[in-house]
C-alpha cells in the first residue's frame, strides 16, 4: 500500500495549524490579563487547585507572577502573535502543497532538534523524547517529499510519482 504524500502533509498542516491556535489563544488569554492584578490572580489559581503555595512549583508560579509587567506581558503576547502567526502560515501552505511551506517546515523543525537533545541530556521523560520523535519524523517526513518531488521531477514525472503532466 502506497501512502500519498498530499495525506501525509496535509497532516502535518493540521497539527501546525492547531499548534499556531494554541499558541493564538496563549497570545490572547496573555492580552486578557494586562491590567490586572496578576499577584492576586495567580494566588487565586493557586487556591482553586488546591496547590500548596509553599511547595517548589506553585512558588515559582507565584514568584513569576509577582514579576511580571503589564511590558513583559505585552510583550510575550506579540511573541506568541508572531510564532502563532508563522505557523498558521506554514500550515496553510503546507495544506496547499506549497513548496516553500515543506522548506519553511523542514528548516523550523529542525532548528528545534539540537535543543531537544540538549534536554534530553538534563533527564529522560517520555514527554522529551516523544517530542522529539515526532519533530525528527515529521522533518524526516518532509525532507523525503521534497526529495521525492526532485527526483519525480528529474525523471518525468509527475505529482506522486505518475508519468506525464501533473
Amino acid at each position: 500500500m502506497r501512502v500519498d504524500r498530499a495525506s501525509g502533509v496535509r497532516v502535518i498542516a493540521a497539527f501546525e495549524a492547531a499548534k499556531g491556535l494554541l499558541i493564538l489563544f496563549a497570545g490572547l488569554g496573555l492580552l486578557s490579563i494586562i491590567h490586572h492584578d496578576l499577584q492576586s490572580l495567580s494566588e487565586e489559581v493557586v487556591r482553586h487547585f488546591h496547590l500548596n503555595p509553599a511547595s517548589r512549583y506553585p512558588r515559582i508560579f507565584l514568584e513569576l507572577a509577582d514579576r511580571f509587567a503589564d511590558v513583559r506581558l505585552w510583550l510575550l503576547a506579540a511573541l506568541a502573535f508572531g510564532y502563532a502567526g508563522m505557523r498558521l502560515v506554514e500550515a496553510y501552505g503546507l495544506w496547499h502543497a506549497r513548496r516553500w511551506a515543506e522548506w519553511l517546515a523542514v528548516a523550523s523543525g529542525a532548528i528545534y532538534v539540537p535543543i531537544e537533545i540538549y534536554e534530553l541530556f538534563s533527564g529522560l521523560s517520555p514527554l522529551k523524547v516523544g517530542t522529539l520523535a515526532l519533530n525528527v519524523a515529521i522533518v524526516a517526513y518532509l525532507g523525503w517529499t521534497l526529495w521525492a518531488v526532485r527526483r519525480d521531477a528529474a525523471s518525468g514525472l509527475g505529482p506522486g510519482g505518475k508519468s506525464g503532466p501533473g
